[in-house]
């Protein structure tokens, strides 16, 4: 890993070596950089895979060019650390809550994280209100 852009997204280079390449966390959604616990998710984000071996398993590529792939260090599941901690949201898939709503409900009613707040607001309805953080 060499660089944490926000708490979804970071660059890692390859095993093989070359250019980083930018990698979204698949089944998550952390606040924008620029939105309340945008800050904390980079830093918790940095704090789990900083300097550290991570594995990939790429389902796809998205718009933006990045590698969307489920990230393991160690054996450990980083989108399900990420929310269960309070750092993201499990992402929506249409009307389905996505791969760790039982994890984010648990972290809800524990309120961690983000979710200390009660009006914490998901990325999805901050990027219709507010638009990007990137210009």
């Amino acid at each position: 890993m060499t660089h944490v852009t926000d708490g979804d997204t970071f660059w890692v280079r390859l095993a093989g070596g070359g250019k980083p390449v930018p990698v979204r966390i698949d089944g998550i959604d952390a606040p924008e950089i620029c939105q309340a616990g945008g800050q904390a998710a980079r830093a918790a984000l940095a704090s789990r895979v900083a300097r550290r071996t991570v594995t990939l398993a790429v389902r796809r590529h998205d718009d933006y060019g990045r590698a969307v792939a489920s990230v393991r260090v160690g054996g450990e599941d980083i989108a399900g650390w990420m929310v269960g901690q309070g750092h993201a949201w499990s992402y929506h898939y249409g009307r389905e809550g996505g791969p760790y709503l039982k994890l984010q409900g648990q972290a809800q009613a524990a309120r961690k994280g983000l979710f200390s707040d009660p009006h914490a607001l998901a990325p999805r309805f901050f990027r219709k209100q507010h638009g990007s953080c990137h210009p």
